[in-house]
């Protein structure tokens, strides 16, 4: 019996080996130990990782790089435009006409108004947050629109400034556009739409105003290419 067990007790070992050489070379640091007889192959099971394991992962990852990230952006652009100071100025004051033309607002009520001051309702789409929030707007007619939102639930801070200066001398039907925002999200997730919003309402924001400025006011003066200016910066 004793030779006729030595077979068999040696197809064991063998089978239990394989999966130790399979795991040596899949996991040069993982743990084991053998019987004393056969050498069977005693796995110390790697505990599984939980949900909440992987969860509390996720929040050390966000504490971690949350300091290293500036929620803050901000945007300027200046630009020579064909249309008068009055009439750039014209189309940047009626807020209660922005919804058919800045991109991306769904919605833009006055509540309320008197001289040199509005107060507006706006609501902001884009993909996936829909913004909805208070604007209150300072008038300078006709050099300044500044807004900045109140109550909003997915900005810390917004503000946008449109200011005219004259444009190109000889040409009167011109004037010199400075646009600057500044805007700070609430949360590190939601600032991770700062790209989507950049790069579909703000960088789009001049070019919306002028084209509503030539349906509104016709063709734009003709600017000699030598005296246009176009300046972008954003941080």
């Amino acid at each position: 019996m004793a030779r006729s067990g030595r077979p068999l007790r040696k197809a064991l070992c063998d089978a239990f080996q394989f999966p130790l050489t399979l795991a040596r070379e899949r996991q040069a640091k993982h743990t084991v130990r053998y019987l004393a007889s056969c050498g069977i192959l005693m796995n110390r099971v790697p505990t599984l990782k939980t949900p909440r394991h992987c969860h509390a992962q996720q929040r050390n990852f966000f504490n971690i790089a949350g300091p290293l990230i500036n929620k803050k952006k901000e945007y300027s652009e200046r630009r020579v435009i064909g249309f008068s100071m009055l009439e750039m100025y014209n189309v940047v004051s009626g807020v209660a006409d922005y919804k058919h033309f800045v991109p991306w607002c769904k919605k833009s009520d006055v509540i309320s108004k008197r001289s040199g001051y509005a107060k507006a309702q706006l609501e902001v789409g884009f993909p996936p947050i829909v913004e909805r929030y208070t604007s209150v707007v300072t008038l300078v007619r006709p050099h300044l629109v500044k807004a900045s939102c109140t109550d909003g639930r997915l900005f810390n801070h917004l503000e946008t400034n449109w200011r005219f200066s004259p444009g190109v001398p000889g040409y009167p039907r011109t004037c010199t556009v400075d646009f600057s925002i500044s805007f700070e999200f609430r949360s590190l997730l939601h600032s991770q739409l700062a790209t989507v919003f950049f790069d579909e309402v703000v960088k789009q924001m001049v070019a919306a105003f002028e084209r509503r400025a030539k349906k509104l006011y016709g063709p734009e003066t003709n600017i000699p290419r030598e005296l246009m200016l176009h300046e972008v910066h954003h941080t």
